[in-house]
């Protein structure tokens, strides 16, 4: 038993070495100085994931897609779905040492009565009875725990045969794919086996949404990525993970504010910002202006009207208010009246009438 189990932990170390292995030629070589530059931030590997992308695309096509549709029209629906819950069973024991170790002891606790409740009333996990008692789960793994705790993902990466993933999740691979059903069985290849049929029940029920991506008029491998760097992101902050920087807008608002060598500048040269006038100095202006200056101003602003109709202007009051709530002090008794011109022609008196004849 310990020689078994010492293989297979020999296997999952060749794994993982295999998968830093691909991680590290993805990160040193493959894509030159312009794919570099093109791709984007999230992924910059793109000419190398796409590759392995189509590879998986078409071991899909043509071994997994078949073998997950077969499995659905031959396995009854109940035998289908105890498969999954025992599956499920290992999974929710190391979603509950994760949630552990991210500091969630509420979480943790619920997960361990769950593993509980299925592995005994519910039959080695074959039956869930744990969700209709209101333990519901709350799936974690080690590449979540890893980001809880502030690591970076890292670019995006495609892994042959695992799919999406990043430098974060994969190296938490390994570890998250060693707690299964296998660690029951004495011998290798029947470790093997069953992590076949768990990779088969995982192919069967994404049937409905490969066929849905299938129907989709876009580029799969984008969507593909987008889904999963949202999704991972949103579950590393329990749903609820912070706004995105956006660069755009901070990079207006740097062109558009002063810079403070500017600004010192301004501060010595002696010079003031030129404002607006307020309505208070405005109307302080206004208050300032001759009743002399008012009447040439409105006879100069006056539209020009027919010589057949002519319109004298009326002269101001002093006692109406101005424009901008400040009243002009009244005219004194000894300053002269100005007579106020007439616009339009002068009138020309009637010829003088005949004498009558005799």
């Amino acid at each position: 038993m310990t020689n078994i189990a010492l293989a297979r932990a020999l296997s999952r170390g060749v794994a993982a070495l295999a998968l830093a292995a691909v991680a590290g030629c993805a990160t040193t070589g493959g894509v030159d100085h312009q794919d570099r530059h093109t791709a984007g931030p999230k992924d910059p590997y793109e000419t190398v994931n796409r590759k392995i992308f189509a590879f998986n695309d078409t071991l899909d096509e043509y071994a997994l897609k078949p073998v997950a549709k077969a499995y659905n029209a031959v396995i009854p629906s109940p035998v289908r779905t105890g498969i999954h819950n025992f599956f499920g069973n290992f999974s929710d024991a190391w979603s509950a040492v994760n949630q552990l170790l991210q500091g969630k002891p509420g979480d943790a606790g619920t997960m361990t009565l769950r593993v509980l409740t299925n592995t005994t009333i519910g039959i080695a996990g074959i039956f869930d009875p744990a969700t209709k008692l209101g333990f519901e789960r709350k799936p974690e793994d080690l590449g979540l725990t890893l980001g809880h705790w502030g690591m970076e993902p890292g670019p995006y990466l495609v892994l042959p045969l695992f799919g999406s993933s990043d430098i974060r999740d994969a190296v938490a691979l390994p570890a998250d794919t060693y707690v299964s059903p296998a660690l029951l069985v004495p011998k290798f290849w029947q470790g093997v086996a069953v992590d076949t049929v768990g990779v088969i029940d995982t192919r069967a029920g994404l049937l409905g949404a490969s066929q849905m991506l299938d129907d989709l008029a876009f580029d799969r491998y984008t969507f593909m990525r987008d889904a999963y760097i949202t999704r991972r992101r949103s579950l590393v902050y329990d749903g609820n993970p912070p706004d995105l920087p956006d660069y755009d807008d901070a990079s207006d608002s740097s062109k558009s504010a002063p810079s403070p060598a500017d600004a010192a500048s301004g501060a010595q040269s002696g010079t003031k910002p030129v404002l607006p006038p307020s309505p208070a100095a405005s109307g302080a202006q206004s208050s300032a202006v001759t009743p002399d200056q008012r009447v040439a101003t409105a006879v100069a602003a006056s539209p020009a009207t027919p010589p057949s109709q002519p319109q004298p202007v009326p002269a101001p009051q002093p006692s109406q208010p101005v424009p901008g709530g400040v009243t002009p002090a009244p005219m004194p008794a000894s300053a002269p009246t100005l007579p106020v011109p007439q616009v339009g022609p002068v009138p020309t008196p009637p010829p003088p009438a005949s004498a009558p004849r005799a």
